[in-house]
């Protein structure tokens, strides 16, 4: 049976076309925020933050075809996951999370965390933090809590930090998932020094790459991120087992009315050049990673 037409854009997506083809049963989007004015954001933060509350990003999944999702605690709200924690509660059991905290966190506050589905700490070199500056000792004292639950952590650097870190990134102790393809520079693309050392990283078997954010770093942009291509399929060619997809909506880096999350799922497509493996990425790759039981 075919979709009915869709009648009006889902909230921070534009246009009202679905992906090229139906998603396959148990999608997830591996990236996404939610953001709901009964939570107020952290002190430090000083940008007015959208409103995208689950309500409208269940519209966005009835356009795209995903049921499974992973809500990001954006750096907005600080360490205070409650909005986070509140979207899980809403989405129920097809949603997981993943936390920010403070290299202080403890062991029962994990706990508690993870029996609301949280299987992952956000560890970002990138945006501001209510701590101020993220250091490499943050990220290994919270790779080593993580890895005592069985959680990855995933970080988000510039591509120069991917570089630095490197030695650091190889003896975390937890799986590590890279965020946004590292922000990697399209034009710099395969032949650059981050890409040969994302390359080592994944090479070692427990590193993940999301493949989200394509539009940070594009010149020649939407639809299709032409510029980006090269990169995605180095990617996804690279490790088709350990690659996961997210929208990262509501594309809280972009300018309003730019981002079309069916054009994304569709520049997924190209990447992977068979339908099979972007099968994998949207269902095996997140379900193994994120718990959700049999793809």
């Amino acid at each position: 049976m075919a979709d009915l037409p869709l009648t009006h854009p889902v909230p921070h997506s534009v246009g009202l076309d679905r992906p090229s083809r139906r998603l396959p049963a148990n999608a997830c989007d591996s990236h996404m925020h939610i953001f709901d004015p009964r939570f107020a954001p952290s002190r430090h933060w000083k940008r007015q933050p959208p409103r995208a509350e689950v309500a409208a990003y269940r519209q966005l999944q009835q356009r795209l075809g995903t049921s499974r999702t992973v809500v990001v605690n954006p750096s907005t709200y600080g360490t205070d996951n409650a909005c986070m924690l509140d979207a899980l509660a809403q989405l129920g059991t097809s949603a997981r999370g993943v936390a920010v905290v403070g290299a202080e966190v403890d062991d029962a506050q994990l706990e508690r965390l993870a029996a609301q589905r949280v299987c992952g700490l956000r560890v970002n070199f990138v945006t501001p933090q209510s701590w101020g500056a993220t250091t490499p000792e943050m990220l290994t004292a919270l790779a080593r809590k993580a890895a005592r639950l069985g959680w990855h952590v995933q970080v988000f650097v510039h591509p120069g930090q991917l570089v630095e870190l490197a030695p650091l990134l190889e003896a975390l102790p937890a799986s590590l998932v890279i965020d946004h393809m590292a922000r990697i520079d399209p034009a710099e693309g395969p032949a650059g020094a981050a890409f040969a050392t994302l390359r080592r990283l994944l090479d070692r078997g427990n590193t993940w790459v999301k493949l989200s954010g394509v539009y940070m770093r594009s010149r020649e942009g939407a639809p299709a991120y032409g510029d980006a291509h090269a990169l995605g399929r180095a990617l996804v060619q690279a490790a088709p087992e350990r690659m996961l997809w997210g929208s990262d909506w509501p594309h809280t880096t972009e300018a309003p009315g730019t981002v079309d999350d069916a054009g994304l799922a569709d520049v997924l497509r190209a990447w992977c050049g068979g339908d099979g493996v972007m099968d994998r990425i949207l269902v095996d790759n997140p379900a193994r990673l994120y718990g959700f039981g049999e793809a």
